[in-house]
């Protein structure tokens, strides 16, 4: 195979599968004079397809969380704030408890852990489950892809794995193969977080994503209604008075008290806090600076130039391959094994964009020459007309001056 064209995602299920390393891409996200390269990303779900009645039946597990890409670099940002504000440094960002271990009669460190439910049939997927949707376990695969819609990075996670979690592993591995040719990401709601923005801003790149709406009871006053002063670092509610900072927590985040006597007797109380303590509490993340400038961006000219071609790339890949190569539904247990599909899937997508181009730039330069033919046709019969008549105007003159 020797200087074979081979898109990516081909590449990598080769070498996943054989151990072969195929440097040589095809894809690249180029960069132009006008148009910046665009790189847009979103996460499609496959839903496990049952062949037998027990396919989804599951248990009820305690497992471990997981431990963050950002934990480490978070929890520097964490101390230093708290520095700043006279607090004490935390351990770790997770809570750590010592509890007694009878069989061993020591004391060991006890983990936090979640429950989840997992599929008795493929332990590896995930219960997915999103708005008015049906809970359901699947697979979901965290995809990139250039502006001209080719797939250039795809990452499979059980369905139960968030956005903002399964970000980083695709995002670092896209940075090392196209990192110089990227400059504009546009990502979707749920990748709108501090920890992403602040990724993406370090690396020199633009974000772009849309407005994410406050969550909050109807008829209570929502947070962007509270405004922020960065100068003396608190926040002003609607009547004017000040919440002040009070602590910064183990997740990243401060968090802005108000006065509870001046709470008592504010004639907005109960559309502001339902609290016992008469105390409304707002929190603000170490890194929200970076998620503000992604949110003030959204008002630009360049956001509205760029971030609709998200529409016209990734949703357009999986419209396509949900309807014609079967990404919608699976019938394979395990997460290799969907990794390796959703591969081939989305090589045989970029393989069939790459034929379309060829069959269209063949057409048109075939239009091309077929016109050059024809305006060349016609210059030769303006020169044979002109010869013809070329002595016309001479013996015209001629007969005149008689």
């Amino acid at each position: 195979m020797v200087g074979a064209i081979i898109p990516p995602p081909i590449a990598q299920i080769l070498q996943s599968t054989s151990g072969a390393l195929l440097t040589h891409s095809s894809i690249e996200v180029t960069s132009s004079t006008k148009a910046m390269p665009i790189t847009t990303e979103q996460s499609s779900v496959i839903r496990l397809k049952p062949l037998k009645p027990t396919a989804n039946k599951y248990k009820n597990e305690k497992v471990e969380i997981a431990k963050k890409v950002y934990e480490e670099e978070l929890l520097k940002e964490i101390n230093e704030d708290r520095k700043t504000h006279g607090k004490k440094s935390l351990d770790s960002v997770k809570r750590t408890e010592l509890v007694f271990d009878e069989k061993t009669g020591e004391e060991k460190e006890e983990k936090e852990t979640k429950n989840i439910k997992t599929s008795t049939t493929d332990p590896e997927s995930g219960c997915f489950h999103k708005g008015e949707k049906q809970k359901c376990f699947a697979y979901s695969h965290q995809t990139f892809c250039d502006r001209h819609g080719f797939v250039v990075e795809v990452e499979t996670v059980p369905g139960n794995v968030h956005d903002s979690t399964s970000f980083f592993k695709p995002y670092e591995n896209m940075l090392r193969k196209y990192g110089g040719d990227i400059k504009n990401i546009a990502l979707d709601t749920g990748y709108n977080t501090p920890a992403i923005c602040k990724r993406i801003s370090d690396d020199g790149k633009t974000m772009f994503a849309p407005y994410q709406r406050t969550k909050g009871r109807k008829g209570q006053i929502k947070k962007k209604e509270f405004e922020y002063d960065k100068e003396h670092d608190c926040y002003v509610c609607p009547v004017g008075h000040i919440l002040k900072y009070s602590t910064t927590d183990r997740e990243g985040y401060r968090q802005y008290k108000s006065n509870p006597k001046e709470c008592e007797t504010c004639p907005l109380r109960e559309q502001c806090t339902k609290s016992k303590n008469m105390t409304k509490v707002i929190t603000r993340h170490v890194w929200q600076d970076y998620k503000d400038a992604v949110d003030e961006r959204r008002l630009t000219e360049e956001f509205n130039d760029i971030y609709p071609k998200r529409k016209e790339s990734i949703e357009r890949v999986f419209a396509d391959c949900k309807e014609q190569h079967n990404l919608r539904f699976t019938r394979l247990k395990g997460l290799k094994r969907n990794q390796h599909q959703v591969l081939m899937i989305f090589a045989c997508h970029n393989l069939k964009k790459m034929a379309n181009w060829s069959w269209d730039i063949n057409q048109s330069m075939a239009k091309t020459h077929s016109n050059i033919l024809v305006f060349c046709i016609k210059i030769q019969n303006i020169i044979k007309d002109k010869i013809k008549r070329k002595w016309h105007p001479y013996l015209n003159t001629t007969l005149s001056t008689i």
